[in-house]
């Protein structure tokens, strides 16, 4: 017999990359779906980084909304008919956004989506990203110690990436 999936909302540590996204969109101020949508596309300046479908944003959205990070502000007229419906950021959403943008990055495998995620989404909002890049320097100094002088494969890749992670930062400064 197949487990159960449970439909319960994940807790508000556990919000994937696509709804953190979608909230730094939203936290430039009130949009509609389509046009954060727009913003993820590949070639938007999250997206390039980033991206979702158009229905995976309305997805994150909605999932934001049941979380009460954002909410329905009013509707406009849309251009092929119908209403879009504008969603703002709430205190609690602007509140947890300010958090996860201070919070570096625990595992080297998440520093290219994860990481770069949080610098563009810190930039295009106008935060500060020094905390953040000093507090990742200091766990990344550790993966680059931990793994030094290894013949491991594996060890060996993860220390020349916890270098190149470490080039990357140094160059933020």
């Amino acid at each position: 017999m197949a487990t159960p999936v449970s439909r319960a909302p994940r807790d508000t540590s556990q919000l994937l990359l696509g709804e953190w996204a979608c909230l730094g969109v939203l936290a430039q101020g009130p949009n509609h779906g389509f046009a954060v949508a727009q913003e993820l596309r590949v070639t938007g300046n999250i997206g390039r980084v980033w991206s979702l479908t158009r229905p995976l944003t309305y997805r994150a959205i909605d999932q934001l909304i049941a979380r009460g990070y954002v909410e329905v502000i009013g509707e406009e007229p849309g251009t092929a008919g119908g209403n879009r419906t504008i969603v703002a950021v709430t205190r609690s959403g602007r509140a947890a956004l300010r958090s996860w943008l201070r919070t570096p990055v625990t595992h080297l495998r998440d520093l290219r989506s994860e990481l770069l995620l949080k610098i563009v989404v810190a930039e295009t909002n106008g935060v500060d990203t020094s905390a953040l890049i000093s507090a990742q320097r200091i766990i990344v100094d550790d993966f680059v110690k931990a793994n030094r002088g290894s013949r491991d494969v594996v060890t060996s890749w993860r220390h020349e990436m916890a270098l190149a992670a470490k080039r990357f930062l140094d160059k933020l400064d």
